[in-house]
């Protein structure tokens, strides 16, 4: 995230998240615009399934209060970007 003159930290860069066991986004903040569960790999913490935190029902439009490397498949939430 990038700091601007007297402004806390923002987002410089945004993505679409696709749910997936394997793809790596590098520590991340989440928004999640359509709510559910949110099964996410924190940041710098090895990709397996005993590590998954499970985040419950997020509502919609909401920012995950975490940094993750990865969104698992099993997630149900949808509509997620990835800001940094």
């Amino acid at each position: 995230m990038g700091q601007y003159n007297q402004q806390p930290d923002f987002a410089t860069v945004a993505s679409t998240v696709t749910k997936s066991d394997t793809t790596f986004l590098d520590g991340v903040a989440l928004y999640i615009g359509t709510g559910g569960d949110v099964h996410v790999i924190m940041k710098n913490v090895e990709n397996t399934a005993g590590n998954v935190v499970i985040f419950k029902n997020v509502p919609d439009g909401s920012f995950l209060p975490a940094i993750v490397d990865y969104v698992r498949a099993a997630t149900t939430a949808a509509d997620i970007v990835a800001v940094k």
